[in-house]
């Protein structure tokens, strides 16, 4: 494994991991400070997740591309196979694997913040309704990166992805987690933002079908979008261990 490819993995551990640290943190705040209303917990927990989610695509991308989310990198493995443009496949595994890790990670450090016990989540969150909104959800968000992306657009995707996701909190029956890391992260914070453990698998399995439906509309509406990949969600523009030696 290269220096490169540890230092991408770190920076998509780090960056899934602070955002669960985000959606779990400003949930438990939220709760706290607006204890008897529910709708006053979700605003502001959305709008920090809109204001964390777009910082950390900034900072983060650059490194990695800032995918924080393993239905990015799968969508831009997809992509790009054939283009050879995008995430080498070989690279997919650990991307998805730094995501998880660092998605538990978050949860953890924000239960240790509030002083709140990292236990399995207990709120169950399941049926068709909540399973359509997760589909709707990851959808919509590949589609608005690949969009984006595509037609040169690429500085807007960080605050366009915050924005989406924070309006996809309020339009969606499932409050837009479309992000199979952050799901099983937040299975171990009984919190605002937790989710049972047993709900989380169906979670998954709708992310994966909103993904595989936002990569075909973008593919039908940019039939040339695979050319795009490898500037998914940012493109990376560190230079590379041998630019560096050879300085």
């Amino acid at each position: 494994m290269t220096a490169g490819l540890l230092r991408r993995l770190l920076a998509e551990a780090l960056g899934t991991g602070l955002l669960v640290t985000v959606v779990v943190g400003s949930g438990i705040a939220a709760q706290r400070l607006s204890p008897e209303d529910i709708g006053l917990q979700l605003l502001q927990n959305s709008i920090t997740t809109v204001f964390g989610l777009t910082v950390l695509i900034l900072v983060l991308g650059p490194v990695s591309g800032a995918h924080l989310n393993p239905v990015v990198s799968l969508a831009d493995w997809v992509l790009g196979r054939r283009a050879g443009t995008g995430l080498p496949g070989r690279e997919v595994a650990p991307y998805v694997a730094a995501q998880v890790v660092g998605g538990l990670a978050g949860a953890v450090l924000a239960n240790a913040m509030f002083d709140v016990p990292t236990t399995a989540a207990t709120t169950v969150r399941t049926g068709a309704p909540l399973w359509l909104g997760e589909v709707v959800a990851t959808a919509g968000l590949l589609l608005v990166i690949l969009a984006l992306v595509r037609s040169g657009r690429g500085a807007a995707v960080a605050p366009a992805v915050g924005a989406y996701i924070g309006a996809a909190y309020w339009f969606t029956s499932s409050t837009s987690f479309a992000n199979p890391a952050v799901t099983v992260g937040r299975t171990v914070s009984d919190t605002f933002a937790g989710i049972a453990p047993a709900s989380a698998p169906m979670f998954v399995l709708a992310q994966l079908v909103g993904a595989a439906l936002g990569v075909g509309l973008a593919r039908t509406l940019y039939p040339d979008v695979a050319l795009a990949a490898g500037d998914v969600v940012v493109p990376s523009t560190l230079p590379s261990q041998n630019e560096v030696r050879d300085a």
